[in-house]
């Protein structure tokens, strides 16, 4: 694999501090991720760090390291993950948890922070998914960055660099009073009854741990440092052109875990793209709300212009801009994905996605115009309070796009298809939904036959649902707290969730479907991510039916 590699720009391999970042994914997913890139080029740039990579072993590959008993590996050097002196997990799921074990086992690490002796590894680890909610791996963590990594992860560096003679606590007691740094092991949770009552913290640790925002324009943008055709978006020069949403959308975390929604530069954004197009010749921009970007229009324009084609997530419904779908359409884009989310206009005012029907049938009516006859929408089902009457809604704005999509379709004599993704509501820390239980999985597959049934006799219809038992694990990982730790020791050992779950007497459901009261301490309210005062006046606003 790294035959097939460009590294965009030098990186050291010699220094006193070796660094194994670690994504518990698979290289192909994990090297696509513009975080991991970013930490990568974070820790390489100072020359006393070596940094290595690796990465959550393939299938085969993995039976083999079983097989064979051989400590899991780096990629670049094929050193043992054991023999660094830092181990970086860089996360951006929930469902990845499941693996940051895994790989401890097969490194011949200690799983428990607490197990670790001074010749062991330090093991840190960052991304979104750690400052959504840590705690169901928090004990196998030393110390973890809550928040944007430009700013904590030099003032990291720097206190690992520094001689210390206190050993490994006195080590995380220096990573303590980095402002966004949390060490799991200064802070002991208390249950009463089974529910979660409190925090009992160290002398000196600070409560909350508040996350660590960034000035962007003080930092290069995130973009590709290492391009491989190996990853899924190996084609492309990926390059961040905005952070955080200004949507607020109640049950998406983008909207409120990165703070204020902040935009690159024009200018910063090009240059960068200009020495992107030197290797690739497709563009990637990506963000939480690319389409929110200001001069979206105008910087697809320029890489079309130059000869290139652009590439973005799903559109914002209300944001479609002419020159952006312009760029799209030239840049042999033959799908456009659109994301109403609430099939109707009830469910669309309660999750504050402020969207009308006209204003989705406009956007469609839109694309259906330049000839982009395939469209891919996304939905939710088992959003609070949601009734079958929801359903039948989505189901007639279905057939009023396809009815638009048949009419172009006979004019050129060219068939279109709409694909329409249902995904399962997922109660997200940090959102005004975290207090909702996800919907029980026979409601769902209810809910899910009933589309079924009533999508089946449309063509050039498709419907695809998101597994209903991974957006089961996906929420338990996102609610849970520190007792899922064993759990999730279980199923690095082989055993299913549910196998798991009964060898540890841990009621899953409780975690994933209970409404949780307002009095009750949220497992997550030990790093302060967002104001919870805020989130629960949202709570009230929506199921009061407020969409503003």
């Amino acid at each position: 694999m790294l035959k097939a590699e460009t590294h965009l720009h030098p990186h050291g391999r010699v220094g006193q501090l070796s660094v194994c970042l670690v994504s518990p994914s698979r290289y192909q997913t994990g090297m696509s991720s513009l975080g991991f890139q970013t930490v990568y080029a974070l820790l390489g740039g100072s020359a006393d760090i070596r940094c290595e990579r690796g990465f959550l072993p393939g299938r085969e590959e993995l039976e083999e390291y079983r097989r064979s008993g051989t400590p899991l590996l780096s990629l670049d050097t094929s050193t043992p993950l054991a023999e660094f002196d830092v181990i970086a997990f860089s996360t951006s799921f929930e469902p990845d948890y499941v693996n940051i074990p895994l790989i401890l086992n097969l490194a011949r690490i200690p799983l428990y922070s607490g197990a670790r002796s001074e010749s062991d590894p330090l093991v840190i680890a960052g991304g979104a998914a750690f400052f959504i909610n840590p705690e169901p791996v928090a004990d196998f963590i030393d110390a973890i960055c809550i928040g944007e990594g430009e700013d904590v992860i030099p003032a990291m560096v720097t206190a690992l660099l520094s001689p210390i003679d206190k050993g490994r606590n006195g080590l995380l007691q220096a990573l303590s009073s980095i402002p966004g740094v949390y060490i799991p092991a200064f802070y002991q949770p208390r249950y009463h009854s089974g529910t979660l009552v409190g925090y009992e913290a160290d002398v000196g640790a600070p409560v909350p741990v508040t996350r660590a925002p960034v000035c962007l324009e003080q930092h290069d943008p995130s973009s590709s440092q290492i391009l491989t055709e190996n990853t899924e978006f190996g084609d492309m020069f990926l390059v961040e052109v905005s952070r955080g949403c200004p949507r607020g959308c109640r049950f998406c975390s983008s909207g409120f875990i990165y703070g204020a929604f902040r935009q690159q530069p024009f200018d910063t954004i090009v240059a960068l793209i200009d020495q992107g197009l030197v290797h690739r010749s497709k563009v990637g921009l990506v963000g939480a709300a690319v389409s929110d970007y200001a001069a979206i229009g105008r910087l697809c324009r320029y890489i079309v212009e130059k000869g290139a084609k652009v590439s973005v997530s799903s559109l914002r419904v209300d944001r479609i801009d002419a020159d952006m779908l312009d760029a799209l359409i030239a840049s042999g884009h033959k799908t456009i994905s659109l994301a109403p989310e609430g099939g109707s206009q009830r469910m669309r005012d309660l999750i504050r996605k402020n969207l009308t029907e006209a204003q989705i049938l406009d956007a469609c009516e839109m694309l259906i115009a330049r000839d982009i006859l395939n469209l891919k929408l996304y939905f939710i089902i088992g959003l609070p309070t949601e009734a079958d009457a929801d359903l039948d809604e989505m189901v007639r704005l279905i057939e009023a796009i396809r009815e638009r999509v048949i009419e172009r379709a006979r004019a050129n004599k060219r068939l279109g298809e709409i694909t329409v993704s249902v995904n399962p509501f997922i109660p997200k820390p940090f959102t005004p939904f975290q207090w909702c239980g996800m919907e029980p999985l026979p409601s769902l597959e209810r809910k899910v036959k009933l589309l079924e049934g009533r999508l089946k006799r449309l063509s050039n219809v498709k419907l695809k649902v998101e597994s209903r038992r991974e957006s089961y694990l996906q929420a338990l990982l996102s609610r849970g707290d520190r007792r899922l730790s064993a759990l999730l020791v279980e199923m690095a050992d082989g055993a299913n969730l549910k196998k798991a779950a009964k060898s540890c007497g841990i009621d899953t459901d409780r975690y994933v479907q209970r409404t949780i009261t307002a009095d009750e301490l949220l497992p997550w309210s030990i790093i302060g991510t967002a104001e919870t005062a805020l989130l629960r006046s949202e709570y009230d606003r929506a199921l009061a039916g407020g969409s503003e």
